[in-house]
């Protein structure tokens, strides 16, 4: 029997029916959960089972440990992410740059406002590994390209790439201190943000 599809390349066994896709779905959606009462230092594996209602070994069926489950869960928010963003961006004419940047900055906030466990683990584990290749602001970023770009009918070369990473790099930053400073963000940050990115971004959606 063929995997059932899952966008999660890094789980120790892909699901292979739909009642395992499910049972996986109600781990990740207990650990969001969990995120949000306990925090990240006393998240366990055995709680998580605990909360979704299946034995322990079908967590480490998936998972070798609770930053693996994290990582999971944060890979599966940038698939929602990108999901969201495109059904934004398809809705949004080609020649509306500001509203295609406004589109991403906006889908992101109401993700961090309303998606259990995304105050912790937005797009990466809370202690990520060392490799570069798995950063989340670069996964983000590939994924925000390819997205805006291609909504432009242009391919994203290495230039655009770097911008785009720029921008979520400082978009992270200065998003961190808005909900640091109010637990649904601070407006004058958020306003700030979306003027630098608006700005940043505009002479990189114009290039022809």
């Amino acid at each position: 029997m063929e995997p059932v599809p899952h966008a999660n390349t890094h789980l120790r066994r892909a699901p292979v029916q739909q009642r395992s896709a499910e049972r996986l779905a109600r781990i990740l959606d207990a650990c969001a959960e969990l995120l949000d009462e306990t925090g990240y230092e006393q998240l366990s594996t055995r709680a998580v089972a605990v909360r979704a209602e299946v034995p322990i070994g079908s967590v480490y069926r998936f998972f070798s440990n609770k930053r693996a489950l994290t990582d999971a869960l944060a890979r599966r928010n940038l698939d929602s992410y990108a999901e969201r963003v495109t059904a934004r961006l398809d809705a949004i004419p080609t020649a509306d740059r500001r509203g295609a940047v406004d589109a991403v900055l906006d889908e992101y906030l109401a993700m961090k406002r309303t998606v259990p466990g995304f105050a912790l683990v937005d797009f990466g584990a809370p202690d990520p590994e060392a490799d570069p290749a798995s950063d989340a602001n670069h996964r983000v970023a590939g994924r925000l390209a390819a997205l805006l770009f291609g909504h432009l009918g242009q391919a994203p070369g290495e230039d655009l790439l770097r911008t785009v990473l720029v921008c979520v790099e400082a978009a992270d930053a200065l998003l961190r201190l808005a909900f640091r400073t109010d637990p649904s963000g601070d407006p004058a940050i958020i306003a700030e943000t979306r003027r630098l990115i608006r700005a940043y971004l505009a002479e990189a959606l114009d290039r022809p």
